[in-house]
This record gives C-alpha cells, sequence and structure tokens, in this order.
C-alpha cells in the first residue's frame, strides 16, 4: 500500500509539472547552463558570501567573460582569489588567467578587495 500510495504521488507530481526541488546551487547552474546570467549570480552570491569556493569560482568567471555583469577583472581576481584560498583548482586556474591582463596596481586592488571581504565575513564583498 505504501508503494501504491508513493507511486501516486510521484506520478501526480509529475503530471502537474512539477519536479523535485533543487538546491541554489543545482538551480544556480542550470541558470548559467541556459545563459540566464542574472538568475545565476542570484542564487551564486548569497553561496559565495557563505564562503562556497564553487560559488566565488563561477562569479569570478562571471566577472572575467562579463556574463551578467560587465566585464572587471579586479572582481573576477577577487572571487578567484577567495575561492583558490579554500583550494579550489579551477579557481587557481581563473585566477593565474586572469593576473595576466592586470596591471599591478588592480592586481593590488583586488586583494585589497580580497581582504576586506574575508575580514567581514563576506558582509562587505564589492560586487
Amino acid at each position: 500500500m505504501k508503494r501504491w500510495i508513493l507511486a501516486g504521488v510521484i506520478g501526480t507530481a509529475q503530471a502537474t509539472g512539477f519536479a523535485a526541488v533543487a538546491g541554489p546551487w543545482e538551480d544556480g547552474m542550470a541558470a548559467y547552463n541556459r545563459g540566464d546570467y542574472l538568475p545565476a549570480i542570484r542564487l551564486f552570491r548569497p553561496l559565495a558570501e557563505q564562503g562556497n569556493a564553487r560559488a566565488q569560482t563561477v562569479l569570478g568567471v562571471m566577472f572575467r567573460k562579463g556574463e551578467g555583469v560587465p566585464k572587471n577583472a579586479v572582481r573576477a581576481r577577487m572571487w578567484f582569489g577567495l575561492a583558490a584560498k579554500s583550494g579550489d583548482v579551477g579557481a587557481k586556474a581563473g585566477l593565474r588567467e586572469v593576473s595576466k591582463t592586470m596591471t599591478r596596481e588592480e592586481v593590488s586592488q583586488a586583494e585589497t578587495m580580497a581582504k576586506a571581504c574575508e575580514a567581514s565575513n563576506y558582509r562587505q564583498c564589492e560586487y
């Protein structure tokens, strides 16, 4: 009987268009992969501000490429730097790439921004 009830609930959910609920990371990646960058940013930013290195890396990519935000190497480096400190391999690669295009002053600015972001427990991250 329990199996029948569960099957009925799943069948009803599928028939009415309800799907399993994904989390913010999955929803953000789905939006990003569709090219819906503004919803992706809205989902990734809170995760990044909670210290999620993967979300920080994605924000770095988005700022580096200008996806949903103005292209900005300084902000890209800030997010990559924060994620790289947590050991994110993709962030380390992004950090190396974006740094090649920056002046020393820009690198210094990005490092200052990252320190302020971290010191404020991600409450004062320039976006």
